[in-house]
C-alpha cells in the first residue's frame, strides 16, 4: 500500500448539540472521551491517521474556541488552520487542501472526520490505501460504509459499474448521492445491495479538487487561494476573506455535481463505522455503565461522582453534568438538538 504522497485532513467543527448536554459550544464532542478509552474522539482519530502518515502531513481545521483544546490534546500536531468562523465542510476542507496544494499539487487528500468512532483499523487501512489509488487516477473518491442495517440518520451512496484501478480493485464509480431517506426507503437500498452509507470521508488529490473548485465553485476558490498565497501574512487576509467565502459543504459543492459528470468513485468500507450522532449511538458504542437498573435499561452517564438509578423506564437515557440534566429516551434522542435551540432562545448561552 502506497501512502507516501497521502496528506490528511481532519476537519473539527459542529456542536454536537444532540449530545447535549456533555458536548457544548466550547467543549463539543470531539474533544471529549465519549466511548469511555480513555482518549477523546479527536485523540482517536489522529492515532488512527499517524498510523498511516507521518504527523507533518496531518492538517486540522477548527475554529477559534477550540483551537486551544486541539493543541493540548494533539501535542505533536505541526498544521493547525483556524477557522474565523464555520463555514461548512468545504471551505475548511478547501483550506488545507489550497495550503497543501501550494508545495504539493499531486498531493493525494483525505478528509475525515473528528468525531466518528472506527473499528477495525485494518480494513479501515486497507479502504484509504485503495481510495488513495484510484484518486491518482484524477477521480474524487468517496469510502462507502457497508451498512449495516436500514438506518435513516445517514445519507447514501449508490454505486455503478466496476472501476478496474491498480491498488483498487473494489473501486465502482458512483451513480448518485442520496439524501437521508425514509425508512422505506432505507429498507430498499439495504435490499438493492448497491448503496453504502455516505461517511463523508473523501479522498482525491490536491490539484483534482481545486480544479473542480475553480469550476464549480470559482468565487470560494478564489478566497481559498487568495489565503494559501499570503505565506506571509495568513491570519490578516484570512481575516479578511474567510467571511466572503460561500457556506457549503462538500456533498454539494463537489460530490453531487462532480457525480453526474462521472468523476466520483467508491470504494468499501468494510470496518464498524459510527458518527456517534446522539445518545442512541452511543448506547451502543459504551460498554456497561454503572447505574443502577430496576426494571430498566438504556444509558445512564454523569460526569460527576453521582450515582444514578433507573426504576420502570425502559430505553431510558438519563445524563447529569455540573449544572444540568437530560432525562428522554433512546427512541426520541434525535431531539436532543432542541434543548441548545430553546436555551439559546432563553438566553441561557452559558448553558449552550
Amino acid at each position: 500500500m502506497d501512502l507516501s504522497d497521502l496528506h490528511v485532513v481532519i476537519p473539527a467543527g459542529g456542536a454536537g448539540t444532540r449530545l447535549w448536554p456533555l458536548s457544548r459550544a466550547r467543549r463539543p464532542k470531539f474533544l471529549l472521551d465519549l466511548t469511555g478509552d480513555g482518549r477523546t474522539l479527536l485523540q482517536q482519530t489522529w492515532d488512527r491517521l499517524v498510523a498511516l502518515v507521518p504527523a507533518e502531513r496531518v492538517h486540522v481545521v477548527a475554529g477559534p474556541a477550540h483551537a486551544d483544546g486541539v493543541t493540548e490534546q494533539l501535542p505533536d500536531l505541526r498544521h493547525l488552520h483556524v477557522e474565523p468562523s464555520p463555514r461548512d465542510s468545504m471551505p475548511a476542507i478547501g483550506l488545507a487542501t489550497a495550503v497543501i496544494a501550494r508545495e504539493h499539487p499531486q498531493a493525494v487528500v483525505a478528509s475525515f472526520a473528528a468525531d466518528h468512532v472506527i473499528d477495525d483499523e485494518d480494513a479501515f487501512q486497507h479502504a484509504v490505501g485503495q481510495a488513495a489509488a484510484a484518486a491518482r487516477t484524477g477521480k474524487v473518491v468517496t469510502i462507502g460504509i457497508t451498512p449495516r442495517s436500514a438506518a435513516t440518520a445517514f445519507g447514501y451512496v449508490q454505486a455503478g459499474d466496476p472501476l478496474p484501478t491498480d491498488g483498487a480493485p473494489d473501486a465502482r464509480t458512483v451513480r448518485r448521492f442520496v439524501e437521508k431517506p425514509d425508512a422505506t426507503t432505507a429498507e430498499g437500498y439495504l435490499r438493492d445491495g448497491g448503496f453504502s452509507w455516505n461517511a463523508g470521508m473523501f479522498v482525491t488529490r490536491a490539484d483534482v479538487l481545486m480544479g473542480h473548485l475553480a469550476r464549480l465553485q470559482p468565487t470560494l476558490h478564489d478566497g481559498l487561494q487568495r489565503i494559501a498565497a499570503a505565506t506571509d501574512d495568513r491570519p490578516a487576509v484570512l481575516e479578511q476573506v474567510w467571511p466572503t467565502l460561500t457556506r457549503i459543504a462538500i456533498d454539494h459543492a463537489i460530490a453531487e455535481p462532480v457525480s453526474l459528470e462521472g468523476g466520483i468513485a467508491v470504494v468499501p468500507g468494510t470496518f464498524g463505522w459510527d458518527d456517534v450522532g446522539d445518545f442512541s449511538a452511543l448506547h451502543g458504542l459504551r460498554g456497561q455503565d454503572d447505574a443502577i437498573w430496576v426494571d430498566a435499561d438504556g444509558l445512564a452517564l454523569s460526569t460527576e461522582d453521582t450515582t444514578i438509578a433507573v426504576v420502570g423506564i425502559p430505553d431510558a437515557v438519563v445524563v447529569h453534568t455540573a449544572d444540568a440534566l437530560l432525562v428522554t429516551t433512546l427512541e426520541r434522542a434525535q431531539e436532543v438538538k432542541q434543548v441548545p435551540a430553546r436555551l439559546t432562545a432563553a438566553g441561557r448561552d452559558d448553558l449552550v
